[in-house]
């Protein structure tokens, strides 16, 4: 598919305007961050495989009702989406401690929450992405209250099917982070991508502490073998979108 200029390049994706003002084509690169980007590296096909995991998940998800702006997968590394603008918020979803919350709360990693913690980081590399309250998120009015209410029961319900789907792949959905967007109508939709790169995945299948990290976080604390945890994931979410697709 033919690109035109391009409106955007993050860590990990490229925006393109296409003839469709009310569409984007996404491009899903190597490159590989950690830190807010002060661990930079690359992993091999990772665009082409998030891209297809993404796409995948994101399908799935519509099925189930949630508005998203996904459209199609145009090839390995391209997905046509609506065009949106981004709401400058990280909504991270946990379910069990690990990463910085157990930094920041002395919580045990591995320990299941009592409830779902669904978390605003504003959406910023040079104040490095900070954790906002409900009151600073009001008052920077990046979105409005009935806006962030939508935004938590969106994250919430997204966290319950993406949880039941992992679980059919083996896979423990320990946290993960969504994005969301405007469309020309103001409608809120998922955006971004949901892959290896965004969510913490645990192997049912592995006790070894280590050994069951099938995300970013094999890049991240120098575990190795990225790739094949990437290329894991996405064999267990195709052969499972599969085996729905023929019940």
């Amino acid at each position: 598919m033919s690109t035109g200029k391009k409106l955007y390049e993050g860590k990990a994706k490229i925006v393109y305007a296409t003839e469709n003002d009310r569409e984007y084509l996404t491009y899903f690169k190597d490159d590989a961050t950690a830190f807010n980007a002060q661990k930079k590296g690359s992993i091999e096909n990772k665009g082409s495989i998030n891209c297809t995991i993404s796409s995948a998940l994101l399908e799935l998800l519509g099925n189930k009702g949630i508005k998203t702006h996904f459209l199609d997968q145009k090839s390995e590394r391209e997905m046509l989406v609506k065009a949106v603008e981004i709401i400058p918020l990280e909504v991270v979803v946990r379910n069990i401690a690990a990463g910085s919350l157990c930094k920041q709360t002395g919580l045990p990693e591995g320990q299941k929450l009592a409830f779902p913690l669904v978390e605003f980081y504003l959406k910023n590399d040079d104040l490095g992405d900070p954790l906002l309250t409900i009151d600073r998120l009001t008052l920077l009015n990046i979105a409005t209250p009935e806006q962030i209410s939508l935004l938590k029961e969106k994250a919430l319900k997204i966290n319950q099917y993406l949880i039941e789907f992992f679980a059919s792949c083996d896979i423990t959905l320990v946290d993960f982070k969504l994005e969301f967007g405007l469309d020309q109508e103001g409608t809120i939709l998922l955006a971004d991508e949901i892959s290896p790169d965004t969510c913490r995945l645990w192997d049912v299948l592995e006790q070894d502490t280590e050994k069951r990290v099938l995300d970013k976080d094999r890049f991240r604390r120098d575990l190795g073998k990225v790739e094949s945890a990437y290329q894991q994931v996405q064999k267990r979410v195709l052969t499972q979108i599969e085996k729905l697709k023929n019940n």
